[in-house]
């Protein structure tokens, strides 16, 4: 064959394929990499104002991080200044999802060195109680959350999507929980050592547990709609990921862990800990669950090797809480639009779903510590404690909006569950509490474990 073709590059000896694939990748324009330090920069500075600024309030960090992209975000600085948010925090897609990716790092890992923390033994030990807790904390919600979404307009559903997914979507926003905002507010109550404080994370991760399951059933549903070979698919995925991980995971991470866990620095144990949770998350995200799934799940096979020296995650542990969570929780803010809520069936709405997050969470694990012969305050304890909604929430708004099942006003709405929850939860916990004696198992857990307090600062997503 003697036609002239496309030139190649010297030495290669190949055609327009391998002249396309030596052919070096562009980098990231000048202009997008400083809008986007710039960017990053003010989120992080301004979460660490407000965060800082909530805790000397008595909340969660998290209040004053979500209300950073409520400032800088649609509803304030880009009402107030448009010019000036559209320049450092511009919404194109290309340039956002870069604070994106970085947000989204952060929340894997928060989820997971969540899942590492867990007090497995406390779990076996309190199993019946925390069940009985989780339970009634889920399913009451779940259903008010489902027949308070069919009530609601066709407005605030995602552009094509069937009002059977939204109602199931909203309703598991309506149930899940969020261990780090459980366990920072009991830590900052100085109520972790209490029996109701441990007894309201372990019931925290049985709800985190079936909120992941439920969010990756809705997610598949969303995407391949409503169909029995999507649900039975979705539910085996899950449960053949939770069997492989402990099967095949847990000695193998051993494993490694011991390995990286033998050199000398921290360095290897975290990198090798940060890289297990992220093939967990991408192994979750390939099967179309939840990648979250997949982080918390590895964390908790994590947590659970005999041995694992967790002060030695400590560097890991300060990088997620100081600077990547926050991130995240400040551009879940940038999303809200709380102007939307000058709309009146969008603000009648908003009342609506917030009502009904909180009366079924807190009727439904008010039950269920009844039900487990717990008095009346160590009850409405439990009911704020479990009702305190920020970091799960605030996946669950994010992943609902980027299938598409919420728009910007629904969004807005599950995102504000999740501020006003986490607000309530510390005033009436303080006021549940002061009513509960303190018990001598309580103090010896105390001292117990009062030398381990940054191993429990990590619980403070």
């Amino acid at each position: 064959m003697t036609g002239a073709g496309p030139a190649t590059a010297p030495g290669t000896g190949g055609g327009p394929d391998v002249l396309a694939a030596v052919a070096p990748v562009p980098v990231l324009p000048a202009h997008s990499l400083l809008v986007f330090l710039l960017g990053l920069g003010a989120l992080l500075l301004v979460a660490l104002l407000l965060g800082r600024l909530a805790t000397r309030c008595g909340l969660p960090a998290v209040v004053g991080e979500l209300v950073t992209g409520i400032l800088l975000g649609p509803t304030v600085l880009g009402a107030v200044a448009p010019g000036v948010s559209d320049w450092f925090l511009p919404r194109q897609a290309e340039q956002f999802h870069l604070l994106d990716a970085v947000g989204q790092l952060g929340v894997l890992l928060l989820v997971g060195l969540t899942g590492v923390e867990v007090d497995v033994a406390f779990v076996r030990r309190r199993g019946g109680a925390a069940a009985r807790i989780s339970l009634a904390g889920l399913l009451l919600p779940l259903g008010l959350g489902v027949a308070t979404a069919y009530l609601l307009p066709g407005s605030l559903l995602g552009a094509g999507t069937d009002r059977e997914v939204f109602a199931l979507f909203l309703g598991v926003a309506m149930c899940v929980s969020a261990i780090p905002v459980i366990a920072k507010t009991l830590l900052d109550m100085k109520l972790l050592h209490r029996n109701i404080g441990q007894l309201t994370l372990a019931a925290g991760v049985i709800d985190d547990i079936c909120g992941w399951l439920l969010l990756s059933v809705v997610s598949a549903l969303a995407t391949t709609g409503v169909r029995a070979g999507t649900v039975l698919f979705s539910v085996c995925a899950v449960l053949g990921f939770v069997l492989f991980a402990a099967l095949v995971g847990r000695p193998a991470s051993a494993a490694v862990l011991r390995a990286a866990g033998r050199a000398d620095g921290p360095g290897p144990l975290v990198a090798t800990t940060v890289v297990l949770i992220l093939l967990g998350a991408a192994v979750t995200q390939s099967l179309g669950l939840e990648a979250v799934f997949g982080a918390f799940v590895v964390g908790f096979v994590i947590g659970s090797v005999p041995g694992l020296d967790r002060e030695r995650l400590a560097p890991l542990r300060t990088t997620v809480l100081a600077v990547l969570a926050p991130i995240f929780f400040a551009s879940a803010g940038l999303r809200m639009d709380l102007t939307a809520l000058a709309d009146a069936p969008v603000l009648a709405a908003a009342l609506a779903v917030i009502a009904v997050a909180i009366l079924g969470k807190f009727t439904g694990a008010f039950l269920g510590a009844w039900s487990s012969r717990l008095n009346r305050w160590e009850a409405l304890a439990l009911g704020a404690g479990m009702n305190a909604r920020g970091v799960i929430e605030v996946v669950v708004a994010t992943v609902g909006l980027r299938l598409g099942v919420l728009n910007t006003a629904t969004y807005t709405i599950v995102v504000l569950v999740a501020v006003v929850t986490s607000v309530m939860a510390p005033p009436i916990l303080r006021r549940a509490m002061s009513r509960v004696e303190q018990t001598a198992e309580e103090e010896l857990r105390r001292l117990g474990t009062a030398d381990h307090s940054g191993a429990a600062d990590l619980r403070g997503g």
